[in-house]
């Protein structure tokens, strides 16, 4: 008899127990719980996995990030903001910006190895840094180009508990309401009224504009708006099937990141990762797919101008460019999320299922449990790879990282925690959102991350040991190439369009289209007219 083989699951499957093996490991306080009444919290699920060298003998999967929440601001609350609260804590959105933090993390360590490299006279040239990012070979001479990028043989897949709430989710409403009916579009002067006068430019809003939630079923593949409560205080949070869509265009890259990172293919997500139960094929096809609501920007790109070089033939290499990727949707058995999450929302499915285990009884079909989704969003992230000890000739010095807030967390699965935080209301747990200041910020919100872009173009623009710039190029050049990030007064002057960079000015452009394409996008604007002046710590600490 020969040796029986044996089939390792599906990557689907090992990327879900990964992210899950990866939230098993966090604190008590930071799962649902049953709350006094006997109501059950439940709350989503998202987490990001590098895959490298997949389909090789070498394949790794890194946990990244892992988040849930299921919580957002209403519009009324955005103008108070001012850089400080998170707007929408939504796990697939916690997600996405947590690892956009990673990936700033990222370069910020191998700048940090390599001003320590260099200082010690080692060659770094040809070293790995970071199995995940790498240093591009560029001309400053073409502007502020990104000065890192993806390794090539990284692939990025996202892995929700649920499936995202708008239009890839629509047909799964449907199905579980017990009225199918419709709920009622409001009319105009009822939205600003439930916006408390927010600010809704009425010579472009129509009817699709208006729509929240879930809000008539029977128009689709438009853009939808949290919440989904038909009794709830109006936001202007794109759903998070639109958000995650528009990354097909802009890839998984933020505005602050890319900055430093270029828009590779593999910058954008490979596929998303769901439950069989929160699939509905049609409905992620006309949400995500080519030919969906989408198919407009199908063979569409958006070169960066001088991103490339003269080939041997005489004409231009664009050496990356936005355009629109679809993903895939993989799907895990349902079975295994059951196995595996024990915090999902209540379907019908699962009362039937309890019924019909009570065979013989007379009581009648139980009561169903009561279920509310929790109001705590939780955010781990991965420690950038640098992150040990740098031995110098003065003794070790530990390489700059940003603040942790996760001094007492352990290790989880062989991941060493770069953030972790408890989110509420969308300031750091303990903190109020009236007035959260410095300690109460999450470092996913504006301005924080406006605030680690400085800091890591900081570190390039000191002139460093011995005239060897930390990125090729002209280290100080490049900083004035950037001028958004270091000379802003204010928010929406560090993201005004003069200001722009060739690659800012091409993911502009493409995120323009999209949301053009997309039906009824409005922005959730309000939170811009503020200064890094909002990280200043007035309060005394106590002794």
């Amino acid at each position: 008899m020969g040796d029986t083989e044996i089939q390792s699951p599906p990557l689907p499957s090992r990327i879900a127990t990964l992210v899950h093996s990866h939230f098993d490991g966090l604190p008590k306080r930071s799962k649902p719980v049953i709350r006094d009444d006997g109501t059950a919290e439940w709350i989503p699920m998202t987490g990001i996995v590098l895959v490298k060298g997949e389909n090789t003998l070498v394949e790794t999967l890194t946990c990244i990030t892992v988040a849930t929440g299921a919580k957002c601001l209403p519009t009324s609350r955005i103008p108070q903001c001012k850089g400080l609260v998170l707007h929408d804590c939504h796990a697939e959105i916690l997600a996405m910006r947590a690892f956009n933090h990673w990936l700033l993390s990222e370069c910020y360590s191998v700048l940090a190895q390599t001003r320590h490299s260099s200082k010690d006279g080692n060659d770094e040239e040809n070293k790995i840094l970071s199995p995940f990012i790498r240093r591009r070979q560029i001309d400053i001479k073409r502007g502020a180009e990104p000065p890192f990028e993806i390794q090539p043989d990284v692939r990025i897949y996202m892995y929700c508990t649920c499936a995202p709430c708008g239009d890839a989710s629509m047909e799964l409403c449907m199905a579980a309401q017990d009225d199918p009916t419709p709920w009622a579009i409001p009319a105009p002067d009822e939205e600003s009224d439930n916006t408390s006068g927010a600010n809704l430019d009425t010579s472009t809003t129509s009817t699709t504009q208006l729509l929240t939630g879930r809000g008539h079923f029977s128009r689709l593949g438009i853009v939808r708006r949290k919440p989904a409560r038909a009794d709830a205080e109006s936001t202007k949070s794109k759903s998070c099937s639109d958000k995650i869509a528009l990354r097909q265009v802009s890839s998984l890259l933020n505005y602050e990141t890319s900055l430093f990172v270029a828009p590779t293919e593999n910058a954008y997500i490979t596929a998303l990762i769901l439950p069989e139960e929160e699939i509905t094929r049609v409905g992620c096809a006309r949400c995500f797919g080519e030919d969906g609501r989408m198919k407009g920007l199908k063979g569409k790109v958006w070169p960066v101008q001088g991103a490339g070089g003269t080939g041997a033939d005489g004409r231009t290499e664009i050496w990356y460019r936005y355009e629109f990727r679809p993903f895939r949707i993989l799907s895990i058995p349902t079975e295994q999320l059951t196995s595996l999450w024990p915090f999902r929302k209540p379907r019908s499915s699962d009362g039937e299922a309890e019924r019909q285990d009570l065979e013989g009884s007379q009581s009648g079909p139980a009561a169903p449990k009561k279920s509310k989704p929790s109001n705590l969003s939780t955010i781990w992230i991965r420690a950038p790879t640098m992150t040990r000890p740098v031995e110098t000739e003065g003794g070790p010095s530990a390489v700059m990282i940003a603040d942790t807030g996760a001094k007492s967390l352990p290790t989880l699965r062989g991941s060493t925690t770069g953030l972790f935080e408890h989110i509420m209301n969308g300031v750091k747990q303990g903190n109020k959102v009236s007035s959260p200041g410095l300690r109460g910020a999450s470092a996913l919100s504006r301005a924080k991350s406006w605030s680690y872009c400085q800091e890591i173009l900081g570190s390039i623009s000191q002139p460093p040991e011995e005239s060897v710039s930390l990125i090729e190029g002209d280290a100080e050049a490049r900083v004035k190439a950037c001028p958004s990030v270091l000379q802003a007064s204010t928010y929406r002057e560090f993201k005004a369009p003069g200001n722009l960079t060739e690659t800012m000015r091409a993911r502009k452009g493409a995120i323009q289209n999209a949301r053009e394409i997309l039906d009824g996008w409005v922005p959730n604007s309000g939170d811009e007219d503020w200064g890094l002046d909002v990280l200043v710590d007035s309060k005394k600490r106590k002794r």
